[in-house]
């Protein structure tokens, strides 16, 4: 294991994947299978706000329609023929994961399979190439993916929006009330933030859990102490205890700053390039004898383990192949 004396390894984590990485330089700290493909659940709804939140502003009205209000899943309980608040409609969705609210704000974007394109476009242009979104709530479809990798991507673009920044670290809101299909008035009402590490460990601040039965638990994070900013992601996980995630940011604080990064963030756009370059001409031999480095990531050291360098392996040949035929799948 590649880390200086005294350090320890990472705490182990009940999921299928993970990964920590300095939010602020991108520097990856130590991760497990960062590529492998896992259901998102609801952490896709950071991929929607990435999308929806320069597309609707927050100050705009959204009318309620009927086929939104009966979403599937967890709902806010958002009334037909009622308009909300853009803002409110958005703190819905993070804090309270309210399928129904992701749903209004994407007819007010012109739809759910056009807003699910712009999410895949955001996803390409991040370099966030395991995923693919088929439902802007995260609901389980065919084809639906993501990996603590590009997870990680997600949630550090979206942390560059204030106005996400200020959801996510919203515990609690009065949500307005209305008119229901019977013409009675129902008043405003409490909802409250489902990241449990918001409520319990010092400096967290977002970002977004997620669950089904298929998905399992899934999780994006952060917290901040001493001026450093650390990410966590997590994935197919079998306990969904807010002190997992602790103990791995506990790690990460203690010893981020002495442990050699076995990985990086790219930034956004750099994939893009580099897919457009060999759309232009470059061998496509070239894509496939070069490292991940690239094309993602850095060539993750053995920190990550054998299941991550072949997830890491297995991105440079699905890159060379999108590169021949020009398509996501």
């Amino acid at each position: 294991m590649d880390r200086p004396a005294g350090v320890p390894a990472p705490p182990a984590m009940p999921c299928g994947s993970w990964l920590v990485a300095d939010m602020t330089t991108g520097e990856v700290l130590a991760a497990k299978a960062p590529h492998a493909r896992f259901l998102p659940a609801s952490t896709l709804k950071t991929l929607a706000a990435l999308a929806l939140i320069p597309r609707v502003r927050p100050e705009a009205m959204v009318m309620a329609n009927r086929e939104d209000a009966n979403a599937d899943g967890t709902r806010v309980g958002i009334m037909p023929g009622t308009a909300y608040r853009a803002s409110t409609l958005f703190q819905a969705m993070l804090m309270a994961s309210a399928n129904d609210a992701v749903y209004a704000l994407a007819s007010a974007n012109g739809g759910r399979p056009h807003t699910v394109g712009q999410m895949n476009a955001t996803a390409r242009h991040l370099g966030a190439l395991d995923t693919f979104a088929v439902d802007p709530s995260g609901l389980d479809g065919p084809g639906e993916t993501s990996s603590a990798y590009d997870l990680a991507l997600i949630g550090r673009a979206a942390m560059q929006l204030p106005d996400f920044r200020t959801y996510v670290a919203t515990k609690h809101i009065k949500f307005p009330g209305g008119k229901d299909a019977r013409g009675r008035a129902r008043p405003a009402y409490d909802i409250q933030n489902h990241d449990r590490l918001l409520y319990n460990y010092p400096g967290a601040i977002g970002i977004k859990n997620g669950y089904t039965i298929a998905a399992k638990q899934t999780f994006i994070g952060a917290a901040t102490r001493h001026g450093h900013t650390y990410l966590v992601t997590q994935m197919a996980g079998t306990n969904g205890s807010w002190r997992v995630t602790a103990k791995l940011l506990d790690w990460a604080f203690a010893y981020g700053t002495r442990v050699k990064p076995v990985g990086t963030l790219v930034e956004p756009g750099a994939v893009e390039r580099k897919l457009s370059q060999a759309r232009s001409g470059l061998q496509v031999r070239t894509l496939l004898a070069g490292s991940p480095a690239d094309l993602a990531a850095p060539p993750l050291r053995p920190w990550v383990g054998g299941v991550g360098l072949l997830g890491a392996v297995a991105l440079v040949g699905a890159l060379a192949t999108r590169a021949i035929r020009r398509t996501r799948r």
